[in-house]
């Protein structure tokens, strides 16, 4: 997602959202294909609508995140707070728990997605790397 991160938040929600979108259609494709693998549908066309309904889903979520995203950073008039984020992320988490038929589903995800989400745009801006040397 090196796009996303170019340029200021709040701007450009059609290219973050396509980016998200992108981004959340092709987490979708690799699960339904782990999914697919461990649980073994009855048919080609069960595997199939697996799959299309899992990448649908996924691209959905990313969709709503980045569009929940970046219309928050410019209502909010603050495109580098990470509370825009937690906003994203909980507004997807409450489009699966909508998919899911589940409140508890829905709150879990809200709140697991926005802290997420919200470290994430933290560890941006303050340079936390998961990976290679430490800087001292």
């Amino acid at each position: 997602m090196a796009g996303y991160w170019d340029g200021p938040e709040g701007e450009q929600c059609p290219q973050r959202t396509w980016l998200a979108t992108r981004v959340g259609a092709a987490a979708g494709l690799v699960g339904a294909a782990y999914r697919i693998i461990l649980l073994r549908p009855g048919s080609a066309l069960a595997a199939l609508q697996t799959a299309a309904a899992d990448t649908v889903t996924m691209a959905t979520l990313g969709a709503v995140f980045g569009l929940s995203t970046c219309l928050s950073a410019q209502v909010r008039e603050e495109p580098e707070d990470p509370l825009n984020y937690f906003i994203g992320g909980c507004a997807a988490g409450a489009v699966l728990g909508v998919r899911a038929h589940s409140y508890l589903t829905g709150t879990t995800a809200c709140l697991g997605f926005g802290i997420t989400a919200a470290l994430m745009k933290i560890g941006n801006k303050e340079g936390w790397r998961l990976t290679g040397p430490p800087k001292l």
